[in-house]
């Protein structure tokens, strides 16, 4: 490990450095939640709601987190969930993740809305899963996922929770938009943040052009500065469960939708054939006041039937995990914290954050009294 990174001990610890580290918006844009921040509050308070019940006395000198989603064995239950414009954070912030992920064997998720193309995200690390914000019309959709088909993803993830812009004030205030406008603020920034201008920014601008969203459609989309974003991220008002049961006939693989939080949804996704859901609320980042997934992980997981339940939004330690595991998730996903530590450390900082939390859940299991993952129920648990 490189004796910078001995001094970050918890996946809480990158904030704080990532902060120094970036320009003011983008750091904002990673940090921030929208309005109030009551749901990102929640998200993380509503793990404080339960304590544990250990058992004594276990043999737990052989502990295994092992876990199978969808036919294959990761070394953990703990994924990186998909962030747009990771690209802006860290170089090629996108490939950075996915490779940190796969070399530690865990599950990762590629953001629709990211700066990089997914055929080199999927070159370099295969087996990442694609996360699809759907595009505007049926057409533009079947092309959009025969594109990702060809890229070879194996598991698609529908985001549902996004059908009109949210409200960030927070990156208002902070100089972030979308697109991004150039200003003597955000200059200013860049030239104060000289190792994010030279390591990142400029270095990708020389190496790569100007970046691109190049995921929403199936072919490249508008640039970060260009007028169109705005169109290309608000055109899906419309979508329903229709192009959800369209989508399923076209896709021959492994299919997901994220953004999950009424039991009615999951019956819903059930009778339209995914094979797995992910309870979520964007991470706070959607709709302010939405209930944290954790309130609501018991109800969703007795309405799925055979599907695969998995859970985001506000995990960051060890503790987390195995709490949303007695509760019935089979995974959960981390977003900020491990784009953050890209951000500080690239590739070593992903590598070292994806550890601590590894390592956290092997200790908590034994300070529980669990050898297997299979063996956590409600019974863990109780409400305080």
């Amino acid at each position: 490990m490189p004796k910078s990174l001995r001094q970050f001990l918890s996946l809480n610890d990158f904030q704080p450095a990532a902060e120094r580290a970036l320009p003011k918006p983008i750091f904002a844009y990673v940090a921030g939640g929208v309005e109030d921040n009551m749901s990102e509050r929640a998200n993380r308070t509503q793990f404080d709601q339960y304590g544990f019940v250990p058992r004594v006395l276990v043999d737990v000198s052989k502990r295994d987190q092992t876990v199978e989603i969808f036919g294959r064995t990761y070394a953990s239950p703990v994924g990186l969930a998909p962030m747009g414009i990771s690209a802006m954070s860290s170089y090629r912030g996108d490939i950075v993740l996915a490779r940190a992920a796969m070399d530690a064997n865990v599950p990762a998720i590629m953001s629709g809305s990211s700066l990089i193309r997914l055929e080199e995200v999927m070159e370099q690390a295969p087996g990442t899963w694609f996360q699809a914000y759907l595009p505007g019309d049926s057409e533009q959709i079947r092309a959009l996922i025969d594109r990702v088909a060809a890229a070879k993803v194996q598991t698609l993830v529908l985001t549902v929770d996004t059908p009109v812009s949210a409200n960030r004030e927070n990156n208002v205030r902070a100089g972030f938009s979308t697109p991004l406008r150039p200003s003597l603020s955000l200059a200013y920034q860049g030239v104060t943040h000289p190792r994010w201008l030279f390591g990142n920014f400029l270095r990708t601008l020389s190496r790569h052009g100007m970046p691109h969203f190049e995921n929403n459609y199936a072919k490249r989309g508008a640039p970060i500065v260009s007028a169109n974003v705005l169109r290309d991220f608000s055109d899906r008002g419309h979508l329903n469960w229709t192009h959800v049961a369209a989508i399923r006939r076209q896709w021959k693989g492994t299919m997901v939708i994220k953004g999950i939080l009424s039991a009615d949804d999951a019956a819903l996704a059930r009778t339209h054939g995914m094979d797995g859901i992910i309870v979520s609320n964007h991470g706070g980042r959607q709709l302010d006041g939405t209930v944290a997934p954790l309130i609501v992980l018991p109800e969703v997981v007795a309405a799925a039937g055979e599907m695969t339940v998995m859970l985001d939004s506000g995990i960051r330690r060890g503790t987390d995990v195995l709490k949303a595991l007695a509760l019935g998730a089979k995974c959960c996903f981390v977003g900020r914290p491990f784009n953050f530590a890209a951000a500080v450390a690239g590739p070593e900082g992903v590598k070292h954050a994806i550890g601590l939390i590894v390592a956290e859940v092997q200790r908590d299991m034994g300070l529980l009294g669990v050898t297997d993952l299979k063996a956590l129920d409600a019974a863990f648990l109780r409400r305080l």
